[in-house]
C-alpha cells in the first residue's frame, strides 16, 4: 500500500546533494554552525541537558487558540513537549542528539490556510513534524510534505494517511473506528437503523463512510448528516436524529457541538445511542448541562486507552504531567511521539541524518515500543496494506479522571476484519 523506495529516495538524495542542490546548510541552525540537515544542527538545543549533543528541531502545527479543538490540542502539544523532554534526559537519540520540540511551535486555528501559512514559515527550520493537528489542514500540506521527504506525526486518524509514506500515524483511523463502532453497537444494543452526523471534510465524512460500509454489510438502514463546527449550528443535525430517530448515532464532531447535539436530542425525546468518534469526547463535558443525556446515551470510540490505563507509557505520561488537569488530549500527544522517536533512533543507527534518511528509516519500522499504550503491531510502516484495525469502546464515567472508562478493551469488527483498504475511505461516501 505505501511505497516502500527507501533506497530510492536515498539514491536520489545522494545525487542531489553531489549537484549541490540537497543542501546540508545552516537552514536549522540556531546560530552560525553549520546544520547536516534542515533542522539539524551541531549546536545543543537551546535547553540541552548536555551540551555536547547536537539538536534535532521538529515542528508543531496545532489548534491552540480559538479552533474547535483547542481543548484537546493544548494538552496534545504540552504532553509532547514533556515526552521528548524525557527523551534528552534518558541520553537522547542514538547518544548524539537532543530533540527540540519547542522553538518551532504554531497556530494552525483549525484552519487549512492558516495552516500552510504557518508551516511555510517554519519548514525550512525542521527536519520533521512532530505534529501537525487535522485532517483537512494536515492535507492542506502534504503535497509539499511529500515533495520534500518531511516526516510529520499526526494529530488526526484519517484513513488518508495509509497512503502516505512521510505520515507517521498512530492507532485506528476514523473509518475503521466507525466500523467497529457499529459492529459494537449491533452486537450490544441490536441496531437496525445508523444515522452519521459529522464535520464536512476528511475527519467527518471517513467515520461516516465506515459506518455506512458497517451498515451495508450488517443490512442496515443508513443515513448521512453532513453538519457545520459550532454549538449553536446544530439545529438541522438535531432536527434529523429526532425526526428520523435512528437506533444508532455515529458523531464525528468537536465536543461542544457533540455535547448540544445528544443533549438537545435526548431534550426532544429521542432515545436511541450516540457513539462518538475520540475528538467528540472532552472531559468538561460532565460539567455541561449536556452531561446527564451523555450518561445515559453516549459512548466514545476511540483508538487508544484513556488516562488512567494501567501500562508503563501511561504511567510515564502522568509521571512526567504532576499537576495537570487530566485530559486525553494528552494521552494522544504522549501516544504519537513514539513512532517519531522510533524513527529518528534508526536514522542515527543507519548514519543519514537527513529528511531522506528519517523517511528510508520509517520505512524499517515493523513494529513501535508504545510502552504498553498500544500494541506494537500498530507501528508497523514497513509491510504495505499494514492498517491497524483495533479500536476500544469508554462509556462516560464520573470516576474515571478524564470522565471515561473503557467498556470494550482493544477490539477488530468483523466490518474492519474484512475490509480491503484500496484508498481512502472518504472518497467512497
Amino acid at each position: 500500500m505505501k511505497s516502500r523506495c527507501a533506497f530510492t529516495f536515498l539514491a536520489i538524495a545522494a545525487l542531489l546533494s553531489a549537484c549541490g542542490v540537497f543542501r546540508g546548510d545552516d537552514q536549522g541552525s540556531t546560530g552560525g554552525v553549520a546544520a547536516q540537515a534542515p533542522g539539524v544542527t551541531t549546536e545543543p538545543c537551546p535547553s540541552a541537558v548536555d551540551s555536547n549533543k547536537g539538536c534535532i528541531y521538529l515542528g508543531t502545527i496545532s489548534d491552540l487558540t480559538s479552533g474547535p479543538f483547542a481543548a484537546l490540542a493544548v494538552p496534545i502539544t504540552d504532553a509532547q513537549k514533556a515526552f521528548w523532554a524525557r527523551v534528552n534526559k534518558a541520553g537522547g537519540i542514538g547518544g548524539k542528539y537532543e530533540v527540540d520540540v519547542t522553538k518551532y511551535v504554531k497556530d494552525n486555528k483549525y484552519n487549512p490556510e492558516v495552516h500552510r501559512q504557518v508551516y511555510n514559515e517554519i519548514k525550512d527550520q525542521v527536519l520533521g513534524l512532530a505534529q501537525t493537528l487535522g485532517s483537512p489542514t494536515t492535507a492542506a500540506i502534504i503535497g509539499d510534505l511529500k515533495a520534500n521527504n518531511i516526516v510529520s506525526a499526526p494529530a488526526s486518524w484519517t484513513s488518508a494517511w495509509e497512503f502516505e509514506d512521510v505520515i507517521i500515524e498512530t492507532g485506528s483511523n476514523y473509518c475503521v473506528e466507525a466500523m467497529n463502532s457499529v459492529d459494537y453497537a449491533v452486537d450490544t444494543y441490536k441496531v437496525k437503523s445508523v444515522m452519521a452526523v459529522h464535520l464536512a471534510g476528511d475527519y467527518g465524512a471517513d467515520a461516516a463512510a465506515g459506518a455506512k460500509a458497517a451498515a451495508e454489510r450488517g443490512g442496515l438502514t443508513f443515513a448521512n448528516v453532513e453538519t457545520p463546527t459550532g454549538a449553536t449550528e446544530q439545529g438541522r443535525a438535531i432536527t434529523e436524529i429526532t425526526k428520523n430517530k435512528p437506533d444508532l448515532v455515529i458523531l464525528t464532531t468537536g465536543p461542544a457541538d457533540a455535547a448540544t447535539i445528544v443533549g438537545q436530542s435526548a431534550a426532544a425525546g429521542y432515545k436511541g445511542r450516540f457513539i462518538g468518534t475520540g475528538p467528540t469526547w472532552n472531559p468538561a463535558l460532565l460539567q455541561s448541562p449536556a452531561a446527564p443525556a451523555l450518561k445515559a446515551l453516549y459512548e466514545q470510540s476511540a483508538p487508544g486507552k484513556p488516562w488512567d490505563a494501567d501500562t508503563p507509557g501511561h504511567k510515564a505520561m502522568r509521571d512526567a504531567l504532576p499537576g495537570v488537569t487530566p485530559n486525553d488530549g494528552y494521552t494522544s500527544g504522549w501516544a504519537w511521539a513514539y513512532p517519531m522517536k522510533a524513527a529518528l533512533d534508526a536514522m542515527v543507527a543507519g548514519g543519514n541524518v537527513s529528511r531522506a534518511g528519517l523517511l528510508a528509516a520509517v520505512k524499517t519500522l515493523k513494529t513501535v515500543d508504545y510502552e504498553g499504550m498500544l500494541p506494537a503491531e500498530a507501528g508497523n510502516y514497513a509491510e504495505p496494506g499494514a492498517v491497524f484495525r483495533q479500536t476500544l469502546i469508554n462509556k462516560v464515567d464520573d470516576k474515571a479522571t478524564t470522565g471515561v472508562a473503557i467498556v470494550k478493551d482493544f477490539f477488530t469488527g468483523p466490518t474492519a476484519q474484512a475490509y480491503t483498504f484500496d484508498g481512502p475511505c472518504f472518497s467512497k461516501l
